[in-house]
């Protein structure tokens, strides 16, 4: 792959792990993942496993083991992996940590000191899935508990496992707290684009009002007058209709161009749009900051945007890509400075089949701009850039 992609693979998958954190699982590679990320926790079973098998116990314990410690798995497993995405409500979740709690320390005391492990999940458990203030005091109390357990049972090494327990729990308690984080930052991020969207609304009804309050006001007065010089003045109406007439179309003519301009896509929002969508994807995304856009036509700027939108959108369509970098650069060509926008991923290059109506479209649109578009297969993935020229006489953004 180019340049452009090379440097995706530190800040940005850092910040796309911490984003993805919190959501329930959306595909069977994020339901992998999230198993592996609990599961591993399950070597401290490897003990119990071990006890049970060994055969020092009777049948009846046997089977009772058995039982309990899948009761126990089952318990903790629904109640991390579940409480990670979508929570319980608080009184289960309480209920569930209570339940393995009195598991670990019957288990413990039925079969012998090999089962002192469980304790661990119990203070994964409080520390993951509690709330904060409750989890400072679950923890400890898990690790005592443990310790008298341990003590009872003949264990000497009972108090070196307490550290271990109150270390685990805790560190799971910091792992809680930024899931919730997350959680309330993507609501934020949703509320920020709610009251966006909403302010736009306003400024466009505030526009329509200015544009055609004066307008409407003028027409309704002259329509009055056109209707009362009708019966003795029709010369004086007519001239108040060819007003009517020329105030209705210099209205009409202001609203399309008010319309056109809300219309007209702009690079930074399709930046920003671009962001949401990707990330929304699972995407890992590279993008530049705010573009200074001096010197660059409107219908440069509006080609531009209309390319990020088509790229973008077969990156989380056809593509199946894990990540995508977006560059804008500005180059001196033959033809004058040229800015650059430049997409590339490393998917599976697109459906295929050769360039779809998308492409096609966008191709006409820069070709009627001046500018010039790049669209195809590259090393790892596929590579789009599209190119448009800058006003001449004007320097050329990015450029000293």
């Amino acid at each position: 792959m180019s340049a452009v992609t090379e440097d995706l693979w530190t800040e940005e998958a850092r910040t796309e792990r911490l984003m993805r954190m919190g959501q329930s699982p959306r595909s069977a590679r994020d339901v992998l993942r999230k198993w592996l990320w609990v599961g591993v926790w399950l070597v401290f079973l490897s003990s119990p496993v071990q006890d049970l098998v060994s055969g020092r116990h009777t049948t009846g314990g046997t089977v009772a083991g058995w039982l309990g410690l899948a009761a126990f798995v089952g318990g903790y497993l629904t109640l991390v992996f579940r409480n990670l995405g979508r929570p319980f409500s608080r009184r289960f979740v309480v209920g569930v940590v209570v339940v393995l709690g009195v598991l670990a320390v019957a288990l413990c005391l039925m079969l012998g000191p090999h089962w002192l492990g469980l304790f661990v999940y119990v203070s994964v458990a409080c520390g993951a899935t509690l709330p904060l203030r409750a989890a400072y005091w679950a923890i400890p109390a898990t690790a005592a508990v443990m310790l008298l357990v341990g003590l009872h049972t003949g264990e000497k090494d009972a108090r070196n496992l307490v550290l271990l327990v109150l270390l685990i729990g805790y560190a799971m308690t910091g792992v809680g707290q930024l899931v919730r984080t997350t959680i309330e930052l993507r609501r934020a991020r949703a509320t920020v684009a709610q009251l966006a969207a909403n302010e736009e609304r306003l400024r466009l009804a505030r526009d329509l009002h200015d544009l055609l309050g004066h307008s409407l006001s003028l027409i309704t007065l002259k329509s009055e007058l056109a209707g009362r010089m009708l019966p003795g003045h029709p010369e004086k109406a007519a001239q108040q209709v060819a007003d009517i007439e020329k105030v209705s179309r210099q209205a009409l003519v202001d609203v399309r161009e008010a319309v056109t301009g809300y219309r007209r896509p702009r690079l930074s929002a399709e930046l920003a749009g671009a962001q949401v969508a990707l990330t929304a994807a699972g995407v890992i995304a590279r993008l530049p900051a705010e573009p200074d856009l001096a010197g660059v036509p409107e219908e440069s700027e509006s080609v531009l945007a209309w390319a990020l939108r088509e790229a973008v959108t077969n990156v989380v369509r056809h593509s199946g890509a894990r990540r995508c970098a977006v560059e804008l650069v500005s180059r001196q060509t033959l033809d004058g400075p040229m800015l650059e926008l430049v997409v590339e991923d490393d998917g599976s290059g697109g459906p295929g089949g050769g360039p779809g109506n998308g492409l096609t479209g966008l191709r006409e649109r820069l070709e009627k701009a001046g500018g010039t578009l790049e669209a195809a297969g590259a090393k790892r993935g596929f590579r789009l850039a599209a190119r448009v020229p800058v006003t001449p006489g004007r320097p050329c953004p990015g450029t000293p």
